[in-house]
């Protein structure tokens, strides 16, 4: 079970658990997270959920809960259906008219939203695809929640539903950079600044089995093969699934073969490299720094290079990573530091 507090998801299960509303087992849950509040639910065998976060999605495994295909939802089946919208607009809009859509007549879709997350914007989201919406506030959040009658908006349905979808994207910070996103992955609409720092400076060196750490929609690996004609072969990790999904598009013409690990990587990976290269996220779902989570891809590359193998590595200037690249690695070296950000190179001990 999650140590921190869930205050959306609490904010989401409150009328269930004071008797506004009745529990269904056999509900849906799309963008679900573990949590105290769900586990006094019971029955979360019979819970349909979809997460695309790595992480999120391994918790709900291990307490039985089934994950589903989120694109893939049937409509028109589910008594009850729960969201947790993302901040993104696009991204909460789509998600809202899968679950308008895989609801069964007479049933309900309730979300909740945080109050600095947009929760007054997603109320009147759903209430524009359902109408009348009852809203209640709790922990710091929105609930807001159809009626058994609701009659959704066809149309607004159709438009929103689509609202996500991938599209080719032109970057407006490096000129002439154009791929395939969609709102909602991480720097959706542009090249990250970090990232197009650490592309400039990659050596043209780089050979043999590559792994980019945190891969997103795969800039950082198309950077490589575009600058490192000695790469044999790629493999991308990544915890968002959307963005995996993307970058295994915006590679699918590579010289080198390329596999791609929905993973964790702040778990570890079993493979060996030859070098990695790596803008490890600094936030989980929530929005507070989260410098642990850059410390544990740290060591997850240490333990995956070879002797001698290398590791390329952005991140912002401020974050205390140090200590852990000292841990992990013979030498390490800042090669740049320019607009609140860290270049650094680290090399593996040789045997």
């Amino acid at each position: 079970m999650s140590n921190h507090r869930d205050i959306a998801l609490d904010a989401l299960l409150y009328p269930f658990a004071e008797g506004a509303l009745r529990w269904s087992a056999d509900a849906l849950f799309l963008r679900a997270r573990e949590g105290a509040a769900l586990h006094m639910r019971g029955g979360l065998q019979s819970l349909a959920c979809t997460q695309p976060f790595k992480p999120e999605a391994d918790r709900l495994q291990r307490i039985g809960a089934t994950l589903v295909d989120e694109d893939a939802v049937p409509a028109a089946r589910y008594p009850l259906v729960l969201v947790l919208p993302p901040r993104q607009r696009e991204e909460a809009r789509a998600l809202l008219a899968k679950a308008c859509m895989a609801v069964a007549p007479g049933g309900i879709v309730i979300a909740s939203v945080a109050n600095d997350e947009g929760a007054k914007s997603r109320e009147a989201d759903l209430k524009q695809l359902a109408g009348t919406v009852t809203t209640l506030s709790k922990h710091h959040c929105r609930v807001s929640w159809t009626r058994p009658d609701a009659t959704f908006d066809a149309a607004t349905l159709a438009q929103w539903a689509k609202a996500d979808a991938p599209r080719k994207v032109i970057s407006p910070n490096v000129p002439g950079e154009a791929f395939l996103s969609r709102p909602g992955v991480f720097a959706w609409d542009r090249v990250d600044a970090a990232s197009a720092m650490l592309a400039e400076a990659l050596p043209n060196d780089l050979s043999g089995r590559i792994a980019d750490f945190g891969a997103g929609w795969g800039y950082l690996s198309m950077q490589v093969l575009a600058r490192c004609p000695k790469v044999a072969s790629l493999d991308l990790y990544e915890a968002d699934a959307r963005a995996l999904a993307l970058a295994g598009e915006n590679l699918a013409d590579s010289r080198v073969p390329v596999s791609r690990h929905w993973r964790d990587v702040a778990a570890g990976v079993s493979e060996r490299f030859d070098a990695i290269v790596c803008n490890p996220p600094f936030h989980a779902l929530g929005r507070g720094d989260r410098p642990d989570i850059g410390r544990a891809f740290i060591a997850a590359a240490a333990s995956a290079l070879k002797p001698g193998g290398r590791l390329w590595l952005v991140a912002n200037r401020h974050l205390p990573y140090e200590y852990a690249l000292g841990e992990g690695f013979a030498q390490v070296q800042t090669l740049a530091q320019d607009g609140g950000f860290k270049i650094v190179e680290a090399t593996k001990a040789a045997r």
